[in-house]
């Protein structure tokens, strides 16, 4: 195996295992509220605080990988991740706990940009597409495993941890890919930009990407108080007051934080807007999921692992071989889905192998075919978009599905899955538009990557 190919097994464990994190803590959030007295602020914050500290830092880490090298951000957030997990693990109250989450979620937002950056640089022509379709399996697979993975470890139980061992075992799983990151990843000599990180900027994203996630987040579970559309209303104005900032940056000859040209690259912001209405659709199936087999059917967590392990078999059996029809399969898998509610555990669990398989298909050409045409010299600012939008669509994905869920409540659980899975469905209907109307850009892709092979010392 060539060094190059050693390198992407380290890469894709902290994908694996920071995209796992986001999720993994539904499952163990009943036994989180039962072993440290947790309220529900306190359980939502450590679901949301993850998730809040991920988008929100996305950005300014791409930034830090072009000043810093890629390398050594990724080994800061890999031994950053490290620690948090350990903390969560073993915290011993509440606000230690909240704050542990925090932090993986600080180190997530670190890694993911050099990740996708990483991958650029090591991989060109048909291998940087194997190597991104692998991204997108180690992504989706995380993604749609975070049930099922975080309740069998909770039924368990490994040497009586039970909810500590869904953070723990992160330890020495993280450990062992920090050891070989100085050994397998390249070190990259950084472009020669001027060593200045745009500060005003920083806080202007990061309040602004707060203002949109943490309403999204919290506010079904706190009633939408006023605060909630007060931060939805100022986002659009921070945003807009970095974008702006960042236009003057770079008018003046300054670097900015992020490099807004990368928006005209072309297919790249449309295919944004294919990837976050993708991970809103995965995020959106797994909220209906939880809620539907265990307190709809009634099912233990262990039995609702088992039926959501049908999604992540399709997955997986599609993306060793991504194909065209990803789309039309994901669609009709949620039809099926849909009409699969108050059918029984067997026909849904069939539904769910087939909408696996069409987000299998689907994952991994979409990632590629985002990033493709994207020149190297911003496929950091690049990544940390993506990242953004990933986390974003989920977000905005889960909190658009639950409300609609729970409107829709009262005339029972299989009309409140139904309800949900329109939204999804139409969701899913956008993704197919940018599937049929997308076109390989490998020949420009590989022809704008040749002058990165000499990046490496």
């Amino acid at each position: 195996m060539s060094a190059r190919w050693a390198a992407l097994p380290v890469l894709l464990v902290a994908v694996f295992v920071t995209t796992l994190d986001f999720y993994v803590a539904n499952l163990a959030v009943p036994s989180i509220r039962a072993d440290l007295g947790a309220g529900d602020a306190t359980v939502q914050l450590v679901i949301a605080g993850y998730g809040l500290a991920y988008a929100a830092g996305l950005v300014v880490s791409g930034r830090l990988g072009d000043l810093y090298g890629h390398r050594r951000m990724f080994a800061a957030g890999l031994a950053l991740f490290t620690l948090a997990s350990a903390g969560c693990g073993l915290a011993t109250g509440t606000s230690t706990l909240v704050a542990a989450r925090v932090g993986q979620g600080v180190a997530a937002a670190l890694l993911a940009p050099q990740v996708l950056a990483l991958l650029g640089l090591l991989y060109r022509g048909n291998a940087r597409a194997r190597a991104f379709g692998w991204y997108g399996t180690a992504v989706g697979l995380a993604g749609l495993s975070g049930q099922v993975i975080g309740g069998l470890v909770v039924a368990a139980d490994p040497m009586g941890l039970g909810w500590r061992a869904c953070f723990l075992v992160n330890v020495p799983i993280c450990l062992a890919a920090l050891a070989l990151t100085g050994r397998l990843l390249p070190r990259a000599t950084p472009p020669p930009l001027p060593r200045d990180l745009d500060l005003g900027g920083a806080a202007l994203v990061t309040a602004g990407l707060v203002a949109v996630v943490l309403p999204l987040a919290e506010g079904r579970e706190q009633g939408w108080p006023w605060w909630t559309w007060a931060c939805l209303a100022a986002a659009p104005l921070l945003l807009g007051a970095f974008w702006w900032r960042q236009r003057r940056l770079a008018a003046r000859g300054r670097v900015p934080l992020l490099d807004l040209g990368v928006f005209r690259e072309k297919g790249f912001a449309w295919g944004l807007v294919a990837v976050g209405l993708l991970f809103g659709t995965s995020a959106g199936l797994s909220f209906v999921l939880a809620l539907y087999l265990q307190d709809g059917l009634g099912l233990a967590p262990l039995a609702a692992a088992a039926v959501c392990t049908a999604l992540n078999a399709g997955f997986f059996a599609a993306s060793l071989r991504p194909g065209r029809f990803g789309g039309p399969v994901l669609v009709a898998g949620l039809a099926l889905v849909y009409h699969a509610m108050g059918a029984g555990p067997l026909p849904l669990g069939l539904a769910l192998l087939v909408t696996g398989a069409g987000m299998g298909w689907l994952m991994s050409p979409l990632l590629s075919s985002v990033l493709a045409a994207v020149r190297p010299e911003r496929s950091a600012a690049a990544a940390g978009v993506l990242g953004t939008v990933q986390e974003a669509g989920g977000v905005l994905g889960g909190t658009v599905t639950g409300a609609v869920f729970f409107a829709a409540l009262d005339g029972g659980w299989d009309t409140a899955a139904r309800a949900g899975l329109t939204v999804l469905i139409v969701a899913s209907l956008g993704v197919l538009a940018h599937s049929a109307t997308r076109r390989p850009a490998q020949g420009a892709d590989r022809r704008r990557r040749e002058a990165a092979r000499g990046s490496f010392t």
